[in-house]
């Protein structure tokens, strides 16, 4: 197995900073969303949920494949000179990971209690501090969906081959990384690489267990 050299850590600081950046975009646009659909009681919510439940059993392949057709050089995207490149991997990463941003909070908002919000409304709250406080209610299922979407995006593997093609140095990530050393037959140093993979997505659901016990700001 080879030491932990240059290469090793490049590829640790590729994959944490790929998943982390996706993680925060779709944080950033799943939590609104999801608190929206939560709250929301119009018709087409129903059919928003199957969507996305739908979503999360996007096979990463397919994501990967219809990006590539976007970003290659004859795609409609091909000006923005991504494929290959780390932007193309946080973009699939995005895209699998929204769903489950969306999903879990959407379900942990709506178990709130329906008389929350009323009550809130008739002290005289605002609509956003409304959605705050139903927000902070459902603070555990929120960072459930933000732990889930970490998962999603660390350990994915499909599309990021595929609009990333596995370059050493530049975006070759610890999944991608695995399967290289698979096909090598260097077995050890594949395992070696899981493990760091294994202990890397512990430490961040620690951490954020950690916050589910903590206090949010009011």
């Amino acid at each position: 197995m080879p030491p932990l050299d240059g290469d090793l850590w490049s590829i640790l600081w590729l994959s944490l900073r790929v998943s982390g950046v996706a993680v925060l975009i779709s944080s950033l646009i799943g939590i609104p969303c999801g608190v929206w659909l939560g709250l929301s009681q119009r018709r087409g919510r129903h059919l928003l949920s199957a969507v996305i439940q739908t979503g999360m059993a996007l096979p990463p392949v397919v994501v990967g494949l219809v990006l590539y057709i976007l970003l290659s050089r004859s795609g409609p995207l091909a000006f923005l000179g991504w494929l290959f490149t780390p932007k193309a991997m946080i973009v699939a990463q995005t895209v699998l990971a929204l769903p489950f941003v969306i999903g879990i909070t959407m379900s942990s908002v709506a178990a709130v209690p329906s008389e929350l919000p009323l009550q809130i409304r008739t002290l005289g709250a605002s609509a956003w501090q409304c959605r705050w406080a139903v927000l902070r209610e459902a603070r555990h299922g929120v960072l459930l969906a933000v732990a889930a979407a970490f998962g999603r995006s660390i350990s994915e593997v499909g599309a990021v081959l595929i609009v990333g093609g596995n370059i050493q140095g530049h975006t070759r990530v610890l999944t991608t990384a695995i399967v290289l050393e698979t096909g090598k037959g260097d077995f050890a140093f594949a395992l070696a690489l899981g493990a760091v993979l294994l202990l890397l997505a512990l430490a961040v659901n620690l951490l954020i267990a950690r916050l589910q016990r903590g206090r949010w700001p009011a």
